[in-house]
């Protein structure tokens, strides 16, 4: 029988979520690694038992952690994350110069068909990538070291590389999205790297379209269209149907086009969903209600949804590795709040109940659909 696993990374800890194909009732399990900050927890695509998992502190630093036991069970593994060659530097927030410094593993993608390859985006921005379990890591430096690298200047939550797309059809083809420089395609496993902005507009630089400082939140694809992207910016919903080559707004009759999280539905590639928040110096529920907006034509047309989400005084944020979509038919949309809630729909959107409740501040939601 079908059963759904969902991973919750939180400021205090992770946490495992488990229910039937019904997904009615469920159980929850955790906290694991306590007190820490997770900021993401991911099972492999090739092996569903087979978690990786970041956990950070301020006063321990860095670690890995991977489970190949669906998450009872934990082993620390290799935490060695150098940056290769010269490092150079990078813009701080004043546009100063600034050494390329380590601090913590935002997101984890591990690769689609081996278990033991898994990519790691980090601040400041770089990206790693494991073969053996993450025992070891490499960096991709042809990324980080990329021409337009000395411009890269951190957004409001550091200089963080948090999105890492793998084609589907095509396990060399990468895309990566880093906060706040922009998007970036490789078509050769990461070696060599083009940014993909043409089209972002962001009147908060000093040249609106330049190539290089764009504040991407989150990008998202369907696996049967993998050229067609999809683009929370700080400002602004995007979408490119030629592999990022170009964008176009798609943001329509949202609320606010400022958010962080953006995903699509499992089996439909033009429904797409989105959480509007008020503005970038506001980080709550655009109008103090709790509402996922979704687009059934690919963007502009969007239709809020809220039965079960709370309509007033509401003010939390939802991040942008906090939603995920099942494999389910109808499709199951679930996200967690900074308030320590996680909300899931079984029908793709129409219905949401409370899965969880007060746990800590929410990072990142993953759902795993296992045989």
């Amino acid at each position: 029988m079908t059963s759904i696993r969902v991973l919750v990374g939180t400021r205090k800890g992770a946490f495992v979520l488990t229910a039937d194909g019904q997904r009615k009732r469920w159980t929850i399990d955790g906290p694991h690694f306590a007190g820490w900050e997770v900021f993401h927890a991911k099972g492999s695509p090739a092996d569903p038992d087979r978690i990786y998992l970041s956990q950070s502190s301020s006063w321990f630093g860095q670690l890995i952690q991977r489970s190949n036991d669906g998450g009872r069970s934990w082993e620390p593994v290799g935490n060695e994350f150098a940056y290769r060659g010269d490092t150079g530097t990078h813009q701080w927030y004043d546009g100063t110069p600034h050494p390329w410094e380590f601090a913590r593993v935002w997101h984890l993608e591990p690769d689609r068909a081996d278990p033991d390859t898994v990519f790691a985006g980090v601040e400041d921005a770089a990206l790693f990538r494991s073969r053996d379990g993450g025992r070891s890591w490499e960096e991709l430096s042809g990324l980080r070291t990329h021409d337009t690298g000395a411009l890269w200047q951190p957004g409001a939550g550091g200089l963080c590389l948090h999105t890492i797309l793998q084609d589907p059809r095509d396990a060399d083809r990468l895309f990566v999205a880093v906060s706040s420089a922009g998007a970036f395609r490789s078509d050769d496993g990461g070696a060599r790297w083009k940014p993909i902005n043409r089209g972002l507009v962001s009147e908060q630089i000093p040249d609106p379209h330049a190539e290089i400082g764009h504040c991407v939140h989150r990008l998202a694809q369907h696996p049967t269209r993998p050229d067609t992207l999809f683009m929370q910016k700080h400002y602004d919903v995007m979408r490119s149907d030629d592999a990022g080559e170009s964008w176009r707004e798609v943001s329509g009759n949202l609320p606010s086009d400022f958010g962080f999280v953006i995903d699509v539905h499992a089996h439909e590639p033009e429904t797409l969903y989105v959480v509007p928040i008020e503005s970038d110096a506001l980080h709550y529920a655009a109008e103090g209600r709790l509402r996922v907006f979704r687009s059934r034509t690919g963007g502009n047309e969007w239709e809020p949804l809220t039965q079960g989400l709370p309509q007033a005084h509401c003010y939390v944020n939802v991040l942008r590795d906090a939603m995920a979509v099942d494999r389910m038919d109808p499709c199951g949309v679930y996200f967690g709040t900074t308030g320590g809630d996680v909300y899931v729909s079984a029908d793709a959107g129409d219905h949401w109940v409370a899965i969880a409740n007060n746990l800590p501040a929410v990072l990142s939601v993953e759902v795993q659909t296992l045989p």
